[in-house]
Formats: C-alpha cells, structure tokens, sequence
C-alpha cells in the first residue's frame, strides 16, 4: 500500500479565513493534512517570530486524515511549532501556505506572512509552496485556483524545486475560463506610495492608517509576475533562502581590496 503523504498547511489571514479552508480541502486529496495556523490575520508579518511572550497550540478538530491547530503566533512560529510539537517523528513532505487573500506579487513578496511561512518551511529543507489569489474580499472565489492548484502541485510533486527554494505562485482574481495561461516569472519590481492616511481620533489627536498605492516601476517587462497577474496569468516565482547577490559579491571583494 502507498504511504500517504504528510502535508502541512498555514496561513497568514488566520485559521478561520476562506482561503485557508479551500487549500485544507484541496491538500486533502493529496494526503493527510495537519493545519497550524494563527488564531487571527497576521498579514505583513514576513518570518517575523514572536519571543519574549508564551505561544499557545490550540486543537480544532480531529478526524481521519485531518488534524486543525490555532497557534497565537506568527505564519513563521506556526511552521516551527508544528515542526517541533507535532511532527517530531516524521517531517511533513510538504508545507503549503495559503490560499491569501490579496496578492503577494513585486513587493508584497518582501512582507508576505505567507510567504515567510513557506520560506520558513524550507529552512527545515521541506519543500513549500505559498498560493494567493489577488482578490481581497473576505468572501473571495478560489475555485480556480484549487482546479489549476492541483494541476500545478501535480508538476510539483513529480518535479519539485531543488533544496533552498520555494515557490510564490499568485493567481489573478478572474474566472477560471478567463486564465489565459500558468506562466514561470520573476520577481517584478515595484514599490508602496502614500502609504498613511492621517485621521483623527475622538480625542483631537492625529493618528496613521496604513493604506498606500502599488506603483509599477517596471510597466513594460512582460515576464514581471505583477504585469502577468494583470493580464490574467498565473505566475509562478521560484525564491531562495539564500538572497546573496554572488556577482556583487566577487565585484565589491574585487574593488575594495579588503
């Protein structure tokens, strides 16, 4: 009898979001599932971790083939705490993290809760995968991206992403029939502006609501994930733990003659 696969999942939007609950049920025809994620949204976390206050492990629900746990820390302390209080006789064979609800392409990748879950999971040399639908709406659509989810993580078992590298794999916020393709991609290049909004609380004092304008500094590149998400594709990015830029390292040891 084949051996059933361990999978992990997590999140960042918290463990009771719609995204989280359509990947449980689309992991679940790959294997058993265990889900460890944070009691409430953590997004923009990145691999934050939480110290010098207790975590807390709480169960959900157990049933074959599926176990639920809300952690009241990070994406990245979900990953660790499943790591080292649920699967110490056996790694999980894959962490995936996700569905999110808003897109984690160009420079959301940077602060992504997701995808500092999925780096976090190749730390440990477990492959990962972060899923996103760039859609924030609580009440969102994930039915293309569990359809072409499976489609892609198929690939993905049979092929997977060598050691130190996981995947950030967005979808755009269409219909399934208005996908014109998966496509491979790079990280693209953009930036927050007006990232405050300045209000004013009932006692007269100023205060600041974090809100802020995606600005493209690369329209033309085709082959940028954000430009192919707004053209309705699906992009898939392959990001390394190791972010040493190795050319500029042999340039500046070469000038600076240290």
């Amino acid at each position: 009898m084949e051996r059933k696969r361990k999978i992990l999942v997590t999140n960042d939007d918290g463990v009771k979001a719609k995204g989280i609950g359509a990947l449980t049920e689309m992991m679940r025809e790959f294997g058993d599932v265990t889900v460890v994620a944070p009691f409430e949204a953590m997004s923009g976390m990145s691999a934050a971790l939480t110290i010098g206050k207790p975590l807390r492990l709480t169960e959900l629900k157990s049933e074959e083939g599926l176990r639920v746990y809300a952690c009241s820390g990070t994406p990245a302390d979900c990953v660790k705490m499943a790591m080292n209080q649920l699967f110490t006789d056996e790694a999980p064979d894959i962490i995936v993290s996700g569905i999110n609800h808003g897109s984690n392409a160009s420079i959301a990748a940077l602060y992504s809760g997701t995808l500092g879950a999925a780096a976090e999971g190749t730390v440990y040399g477990i492959p990962s995968v972060g899923f996103s639908l760039a859609s924030h709406s609580p009440k969102a659509d994930f039915s293309a991206v569990i359809e072409l989810g499976k489609v892609i993580l198929n690939k993905y078992f049979a092929q997977p992403a060598k050691p130190g590298v996981f995947l950030n794999i967005n979808f755009p916020a269409v219909a399934l029939e208005d996908i014109k393709g998966i496509a491979f991609s790079h990280q693209g290049k953009g930036q927050w502006i007006k990232e405050f909004e300045e209000r004013t609380d009932p006692y007269g004092f100023n205060y600041y609501w974090m809100t802020g304008e995606f600005f493209n500094l690369e329209p033309e590149d085709e082959s940028a994930d954000h430009n192919l998400l707004e053209k309705s594709y699906v992009s898939i990015v392959p990001h390394r733990i190791d972010t040493t830029d190795y050319s500029e390292l042999e340039r500046l040891s070469s000038l600076w003659n240290l």
